[in-house]
Protein backbone atom coordinates (compact mmCIF):
# COMPACT_ATOMS: atom_id res chain seq x y z
CA UNK A 1 0.00 0.00 0.00
CA UNK A 2 2.80 2.44 0.83
CA UNK A 3 4.36 1.81 -2.61
CA UNK A 4 1.13 2.92 -4.26
CA UNK A 5 1.09 6.10 -2.20
CA UNK A 6 4.70 6.89 -3.08
CA UNK A 7 3.99 6.21 -6.74
CA UNK A 8 0.94 8.49 -6.74
CA UNK A 9 2.89 11.28 -5.07
CA UNK A 10 5.64 10.93 -7.67
CA UNK A 11 3.14 10.94 -10.52
CA UNK A 12 1.37 14.04 -9.28
CA UNK A 13 4.73 15.67 -8.65
CA UNK A 14 5.79 15.38 -12.28
CA UNK A 15 2.32 15.94 -13.71
CA UNK A 16 2.65 19.70 -13.42
CA UNK A 17 6.11 19.83 -15.02
CA UNK A 18 6.77 20.96 -18.53
CA UNK A 19 6.71 24.30 -20.24
CA UNK A 20 7.70 23.05 -23.68
CA UNK A 21 6.40 20.12 -25.76
CA UNK A 22 9.56 18.03 -25.22
CA UNK A 23 9.40 18.06 -21.44
CA UNK A 24 5.65 17.47 -21.46
CA UNK A 25 6.21 14.49 -23.76
CA UNK A 26 8.79 13.07 -21.34
CA UNK A 27 6.65 13.49 -18.24
CA UNK A 28 3.54 12.30 -20.08
CA UNK A 29 5.43 9.24 -21.29
CA UNK A 30 6.65 8.44 -17.79
CA UNK A 31 3.20 8.79 -16.29
CA UNK A 32 1.67 6.78 -19.12
CA UNK A 33 4.26 4.02 -18.77
CA UNK A 34 3.60 3.73 -15.05
CA UNK A 35 -0.13 3.66 -15.51
CA UNK A 36 0.14 1.22 -18.40
CA UNK A 37 2.33 -1.12 -16.36
CA UNK A 38 -0.14 -1.02 -13.50
CA UNK A 39 -3.08 -1.78 -15.78
CA UNK A 40 -1.10 -4.38 -17.70
CA UNK A 41 -0.18 -6.21 -14.52
CA UNK A 42 -3.83 -6.72 -13.66
CA UNK A 43 -4.96 -7.76 -17.15
CA UNK A 44 -3.92 -10.31 -19.74
CA UNK A 45 -1.91 -7.68 -21.64
CA UNK A 46 1.14 -7.94 -19.38
CA UNK A 47 3.38 -5.40 -17.68
CA UNK A 48 5.82 -4.63 -20.50
CA UNK A 49 3.26 -4.24 -23.31
CA UNK A 50 1.09 -2.16 -20.99
CA UNK A 51 4.03 0.09 -20.15
CA UNK A 52 4.95 0.51 -23.82
CA UNK A 53 1.40 1.32 -24.89
CA UNK A 54 0.87 3.68 -21.96
CA UNK A 55 4.23 5.37 -22.47
CA UNK A 56 3.62 5.99 -26.15
CA UNK A 57 0.13 7.31 -25.52
CA UNK A 58 1.29 9.54 -22.68
CA UNK A 59 4.17 10.94 -24.72
CA UNK A 60 1.91 11.79 -27.64
CA UNK A 61 -0.70 13.41 -25.43
CA UNK A 62 1.98 15.32 -23.51
CA UNK A 63 3.57 16.61 -26.70
CA UNK A 64 0.37 17.90 -28.28
CA UNK A 65 -1.12 19.61 -25.23
CA UNK A 66 -0.42 23.17 -24.18
CA UNK A 67 0.41 24.24 -20.63
CA UNK A 68 -2.23 25.90 -18.51
CA UNK A 69 -1.91 29.66 -18.30
CA UNK A 70 -3.07 30.35 -14.76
Amino acid sequence: MSRCIVLLVAIFGVAACGHDPGSRALTGGAIGAGAGAAVGSTTAVGVVPGAVIGGLGGAVIGAVTTPLSW
